[in-house]
């Protein structure tokens, strides 16, 4: 009978091993899921912000030749002014 007992505890405490291991290791497992969710959600936000960024070089690209455009471009970009306009600068102290 003793054998038994032996056999049933060695059982036991390699069940209770396995357990062990494998709680262990679906723990590992969560935190991966985590840190790769919060990864995924950062990337998301990323694209979503570089399609809007190719959105407006799309709209861009496509009034290259309005005049409108151009002459925006014109003012902001490069400080040009149409002939016969008056430019004045501020000065301040």
């Amino acid at each position: 009978m003793r054998r038994k007992k032996k056999g049933n505890i060695f059982a036991k405490l390699v069940v209770v091993g396995l357990v062990v291991y494998a709680s262990i290791t679906l723990m590992g497992l969560y935190s991966q899921i985590v840190s790769a969710q919060a990864v995924r959600t950062e990337m998301e936000r990323n694209v979503a912000e570089l399609e809007r960024i190719n959105e407006a070089y799309e709209r861009e690209i496509e009034n290259r030749y309005d005049p409108e455009t151009v002459e925006r471009i014109a003012r902001d970009r490069f400080g040009l002014v149409m002939p016969g306009e008056r430019t004045f600068y501020a000065v301040s102290n």
